[in-house]
């Protein structure tokens, strides 16, 4: 069907990307420890959104810009980078969260967690290569409708990404009572979060390709 082989073993290939522990898992597991159930989900949803974008653009090819342009790939890093970077030192200089849970819903708003969840995801050119990378070894090259079947692959990882994604949320936004009555491991936790936050940007900085 649309020229797709072995969907199955994409499906499999999919989930098992899915559960490796990467800078998305990271990014949903700090907002919901820190901010809550709702803005973990918002975050996991935004990162969604994130990888639909970038599967409309390896569908209609925009992606391999950053697969042939050396500079158009640096720019895109370094900007994702930096916004790591941002969310990173955001988390360490804000004030203990357990003093701030009241004002916690005005200042951090679902509707930011969503963006901040999708442009973590947009700004990573990593994620666009690896859907040029993988989705065509699935996609018979004599197909019609390559279009079509990169938009089908798409959704079809995406759909399993976001269930993962909404687990990892909804687990982690059960465990934060647990820390919410230790203010100060919540603390910490948020912290240990920026810190991560800002490595992972310096990672994706210096990184090669």
């Amino acid at each position: 069907m649309l020229g797709i082989h072995d969907y199955w073993l994409f499906v499999a290939t999919g989930i098992l990307l899915n559960l490796t522990p990467g800078q998305d898992t990271f990014f949903i597991l700090s907002r919901s420890i820190a901010q809550g159930t709702r803005m973990g989900i918002a975050s996991a949803l935004g990162i969604s959104a994130g990888s639909l974008l970038h599967t409309t653009m390896a569908a209609v090819g925009l992606s391999a810009i950053l697969a042939t342009s050396a500079y158009a790939f640096m720019v895109v890093k370094l900007v994702g980078a930096a916004y790591l970077v941002f969310l990173g030192v955001r988390m360490l200089m804000t004030p203990a969260v357990a003093e701030n849970l009241a004002s916690n819903t005005r200042a951090n708003s679902s509707l930011v967690a969503f963006r901040d969840g999708a442009l973590t995801n947009i700004l990573n050119p990593k994620v666009a290569l690896f859907f040029l990378a993988l989705m065509p070894q699935f996609i018979d090259p004599a197909s019609d409708t390559k279009v079509l079947a990169f938009i089908a692959l798409g959704l079809t990882f995406i759909a399993t990404g976001t269930i993962w994604c909404l687990v990892l949320a909804i687990s982690a936004g059960n465990a934060r009572d647990l820390f919410v009555r230790r203010p100060k491991m919540l603390s910490v936790v948020s912290r240990v979060a920026g810190g991560l936050f800002v490595m992972l940007g310096l990672r994706l900085a210096i990184s090669r390709q």
